[in-house]
């Protein structure tokens, strides 16, 4: 009788700790299934990319990083040590450390290169995210979910492009208008450029492209790489174009026209 007693125990309990953690398994099989319904959804293309004109202006540049950080809510930190950035400019040694040499045209050297997080192919930042905060959809971006991050930073030392921030302060008070349609960040949060996906799930184009095209700049062009009548695509069959350090084998999705 002891021994049916305590297996009665034992049973009674294993059934308690499921009733405990069913709420839990249902919760995270819903983002999951939320993630997925996202990626078939809200979007036909299968493989999105950005193409970069080098050549454009500074001002059409300039116009296009307004743009993505005013939509996205990105704060103007006043120490540039806090400094949050989704798209931003460097020089030509600064994006292409590996493909330059002393006999490189020199305006090349001057040209003001926009960066912005490459949605790799390959994204060695969703690998190490020990909390799955970041992940990869099937149409290619690789997403952030700021809920589930928790500050470790890992996906910051796995990317090699430096396109990730982390909110070392408060962001809000440093957001000079917020936009309702996107959420804000908190303290200890990591966030980069998203290529506007909630803008594509509405069946608009990226911020910093629409801002490009109202100026009737192609500076920054988007579309689906798959689609061989798509503007990308055209582009890229008709002119010589690099990505950022081709060699690590991430297969970044922004490419570059020379």
């Amino acid at each position: 009788m002891e021994v049916d007693r305590r297996h009665f125990l034992k049973l009674a309990g294993l059934i308690g700790v499921g009733i405990a953690v069913k709420p839990v398994i249902d919760m995270l099989s819903s983002v999951e299934a939320q993630r997925e319904l996202g990626t078939e959804e809200t979007l036909a293309a299968k493989r999105l990319a950005m193409v970069v004109n080098p050549r454009a202006s500074k001002d059409e540049f300039r116009a296009a990083i307004a743009a993505c950080h005013r939509v996205h809510n990105v704060p103007d930190m006043e120490d540039p040590d806090d400094e949050i950035k989704w798209i931003w400019t460097t020089d030509y040694e600064g994006a292409f450390p590996e493909q330059g040499h002393e006999f490189i045209e020199e305006y090349l050297t001057h040209l003001p290169i926009p960066v912005l997080c490459n949605q790799c192919s390959k994204p060695p930042c969703v690998k190490v995210c020990p909390t799955r905060a970041t992940w990869k959809r099937e149409d290619g971006i690789v997403m952030m979910d700021y809920h589930r991050c928790i500050g470790c930073r890992y996906c910051m030392a796995a990317c090699p492009y430096g396109a990730r921030s982390f909110n070392w302060r408060n962001p809000r008070p440093f957001i000079k208008e917020t936009d309702p349609n996107y959420p804000t960040r908190t303290k200890g949060v990591v966030e980069k450029c998203n290529f506007c996906e909630e803008r594509l799930a509405e069946g608009l184009i990226p911020a910093c492209v629409e801002a490009c095209q109202k100026n009737g700049s192609d500076a920054l062009v988007f579309g689906d790489l798959n689609d061989p009548d798509s503007k990308v695509r055209e582009l890229l069959s008709n002119h010589y174009a690099i990505r950022r350090k081709p060699g690590l084998g991430t297969e970044p999705k922004v490419y570059y026209l020379l």
